[in-house]
């Protein structure tokens, strides 16, 4: 991510005793959390009619008094304890300073705990003792309120967390941190009432097929579809406990772990992160056949070439379950294939940019193998999501419920973000109108590191287009020449516009 200078003030934050919590902070536009968390310079009543945040009505205050930068500058007579606490250290970064962190062992970071209140402090951030249980755990792990707890519980049951102060919440005075306080802050704001009013997304109920390819397939554009999973019964039996029931023992990807259900859910109940972990898996029918038969391809999308390929076909369906919260910043399907995503329980909020606009905080590197964006989805909503209402190419957005389907072409940028805790499945496919950039993609010069959800990176290419020969015949070399035809057409009615055949000469019509 891009660097920018240091942040000079940061928002002052009051709280209502007795009402629902709000911040009065406005955070950049142009920055992501390491480009700093920048806010205005002067200090808000929690009476004033400014624009703000909520928090959620469960959120803690931080655990250890941590403030954001720009109170300091509120408290002249105040020593920024961050830095006295570091020593020579503080000239380091937050970001650094828990980088070197990163590489030390659980026994270690808590030594670490005792040199100072600091250091206490910086050894407390959450995600450090979150990626000890991952490395070390790969998901066979009960988690216990905290990451740092679940880290204490497994390796030291003997140690009595409730009889140390060391975890009973220290609160550390005059500790001044954005990266620190961001972090707490964007795992407890609620998302903005203005972050989800804007639904622009055309909606359509029963539409024939051939609609839906003439008018949404063919010119790559997003729909949001009603009423093609009333005969689902996943839409019926899908909760909670009935899910829980029905996997027992099965292990599901969680992010970079296997987590059984029942776990994952104790997880989700329990946590106040600001990127909570995704139960994402791609072979959930091979695990659990019984999920698969409870529910079917939309008559829409059931056209699916990659199914030529057989057992070798990348990844391509998914159960999707998260709390509120999770979800997936911005991204591009891969393969260059389009999507469909179906809501069983819950609602999401969807923001999508066509492939010619890379959203805003957003870099991908020139050969699309990497992508660069802010740590959270809070995050690109607090600093990027107001730009967008001044762009000529806004955004689609849309809050899909259950009951829903939508429709994301190939090559579009979308955000994703579940409001409640949510179940839904979604696919990636490959039709006869996406067939040709599939193909395009699968053979571009550095393919064996863009091309994912299948071990044989190298040849998919070869293998998919020899499948298409031998299952389809003549189809690659028919939708070749259609596409020169229709550009010919295209360069043909460009020079028609700006020429006046009668008179010989230019005419501007543009």
């Amino acid at each position: 991510m891009l660097s920018c200078s240091r942040s000079l003030l940061s928002q002052t934050i009051k709280r209502k005793r007795k009402t629902k919590t709000k911040i009065k902070l406005k955070a950049n536009k142009n920055v992501s959390r390491k480009q700093k968390f920048i806010a205005k310079n002067q200090q808000l009543e929690s009476n004033e009619e400014e624009e703000g945040f909520d928090l959620k009505s469960s959120a803690p205050s931080h655990s250890h008094g941590v403030q954001p930068l720009g109170n300091l500058y509120f408290n002249p007579g105040s020593t920024n304890s961050r830095n006295t606490g570091l020593g020579n250290l503080q000239i380091l970064s937050d970001e650094l300073v828990l980088e070197i962190l990163g590489l030390l062992e659980g026994t270690q970071l808590g030594v670490v705990a005792t040199v100072s209140k600091s250091f206490y402090v910086f050894t407390s951030h959450e995600p450090l003792w979150r990626n000890l249980v991952l490395d070390n755990l790969k998901g066979r792990f009960l988690y216990n309120g905290s990451w740092k707890f679940t880290y204490i519980f497994i390796f030291h049951p003997s140690f009595d967390v409730s009889k140390s102060t060391c975890f009973s919440g220290l609160r550390v005075r005059d500790f001044y941190s954005d990266y620190l306080f961001q972090s707490w802050l964007c795992a407890n704001l609620e998302m903005k009432p203005e972050w989800l009013e804007r639904d622009n997304i055309i909606r359509k109920i029963g539409i024939r097929v051939e609609d839906f390819v003439m008018n949404f397939e063919e010119p790559n554009k997003p729909v949001l579809l009603e009423g093609c999973m009333e005969n689902w019964d996943a839409l019926k039996k899908w909760d909670r406990d009935y899910l829980v029931n029905l996997c027992g023992d099965v292990q599901f990807s969680v992010g970079p772990v296997k987590m059984r259900l029942e776990d994952y859910y104790r997880y989700s109940d329990q946590v106040k992160e600001e990127r909570p972990l995704y139960l994402f898996d791609p072979k959930f029918v091979e695990k659990i056949p019984t999920l698969g038969l409870e529910y079917e391809v939309p008559v829409y999308f059931r056209e699916d070439l990659f199914s030529v390929l057989g057992n070798e076909r990348p990844d391509y369906r998914w159960i999707i379950i998260g709390p509120a919260g999770s979800g997936s910043s911005f991204h591009i399907d891969p393969n260059s294939t389009s999507a469909w995503n179906a809501v069983i329980r819950g609602s999401k909020k969807w923001v999508l940019f066509p492939p010619d606009v890379v959203p805003p905080g957003v870099h991908p590197s020139p050969d699309g193998a990497e992508v660069a964006c802010p740590v959270s989805i809070i995050e690109w909503f607090m600093n990027f999501y107001g730009a967008t209402k001044n762009w000529k190419k806004r955004p689609i957005e849309c809050i899909c419920k259950a009951g829903e389907v939508i429709f994301v072409p190939n090559g579009w940028w979308h955000l994703v973000i579940n409001l409640e805790e949510s179940i839904a499945i979604t696919q990636n496919y490959v039709s006869r109108r996406n067939l040709l950039n599939v193909l395009d993609f699968l053979k571009k010069p550095n393919a064996s590191e863009l091309v994912s959800g299948t071990r044989d990176r190298i040849n998919l290419y070869e293998k998919f287009k020899n499948a298409m020969e031998a299952s389809f015949p003549g189809t690659i070399d028919e939708l070749s020449q259609k596409a020169e035809e229709k550009k010919a057409q295209q360069k043909l009615s460009f020079w028609d516009s700006v020429t006046d055949s009668k008179v010989g000469a230019f005419k501007f019509s543009f």
